[in-house]
């Protein structure tokens, strides 16, 4: 999104889970179109608001796995603010060889950049 659109709109990456490191097959395919994941650090809802990032300061969560979705309007219940689901493969655990393995991510790289061009435009 930063990358895309810039930052005129506030944007934070959270997860399900929080513990996970970046996979190095996500770097790998970021880093092809110049956005660079490797400092990156998956964190939860919980612990982006013990960092004080309220939830109410958001106008939209984009879920994109099933848990996630459920995470997200169950948080939600009480706040005024959309939530979708954006339906994006899950690349971990596809393909036999590194070139395999780089293609699916790939093919999820690139459906999430799909899903903000139709949601945002340009680019």
């Amino acid at each position: 999104m930063k990358k895309f659109y810039g930052t005129g709109t506030y944007v934070q990456s959270v997860g399900v889970v929080n513990d996970l490191e970046i996979d190095g097959f996500a770097i790998a395919v970021c880093k092809e179109i110049g956005v660079e994941l490797s400092r990156h650090r998956a964190r939860s809802f919980e612990e982006m608001e013990q960092m004080g990032e309220t939830l109410s300061g958001f106008d939209l969560i984009v879920a994109m796995s099933p848990a996630a979705q459920r995470a997200a309007l169950e948080l939600t219940r009480f706040y005024h603010l959309t939530v979708e689901y954006w339906p994006i493969m899950d690349p971990t655990g596809l393909g036999e060889t590194r070139e395999t393995k780089l293609n699916a991510y790939r093919q999820t790289r690139d459906q999430i950049h799909d899903k903000l061009k139709a949601r945002w435009g340009g680019q």
